[in-house]
């Protein structure tokens, strides 16, 4: 499980380091998606795979899932970090999602996230609010389980 949030810096090569705490599950190995919210997605492989026939499972023959597949499977990058432990994003994905310098790395359970710094707290500062009263919306009788 991913979790927390982390602040490394993007390299001029387009790398940068995986948070310590997460190259257990990434470091043999990971795909870099689209997100929404214009971030990127990491995955393990299995994890990914999984994703992935839950976008294949839909019918093709609908429009809005054609587009969610060609969109998903083409933004995907298959990617290993380095001895380091630094991650390359493809310039196209770094551009997806706007990444230059400064970006925020969280975990997300299944995945971890990767965003500009300056979204993620946009972001972040918009979903407080909401945050505070999510329960029984999200999860009936007001607890997780």
């Amino acid at each position: 499980m991913f979790l927390g949030t982390h602040f490394p810096k993007v390299d001029d090569k387009g790398r940068f380091f995986l948070p310590a705490k997460f190259r257990d599950e990434l470091g043999e190995g990971l795909i870099i998606a689209k997100g929404q919210e214009r971030c990127l997605t990491l995955y393990t492989p299995q994890e990914f795979q999984r994703q992935a026939q839950a976008a294949m499972n839909g019918p093709s023959t609908l429009r809005g899932i054609r587009d969610f597949q060609r969109m998903f499977a083409a933004g995907a990058s298959e990617e290993t970090p380095d001895k380091q432990g630094r991650v390359t994003i493809p310039p196209v994905l770094r551009n997806y999602a706007g990444l230059d310098k400064e970006i925020a790395v969280i975990g997300a359970f299944n995945r971890v996230e990767v965003w500009d710094l300056a979204a993620w707290e946009a972001y972040s500062a918009e979903q407080d609010k909401a945050y505070a009263d999510m329960d029984e919306e999200i999860f009936p009788g007001g607890e997780a389980r």
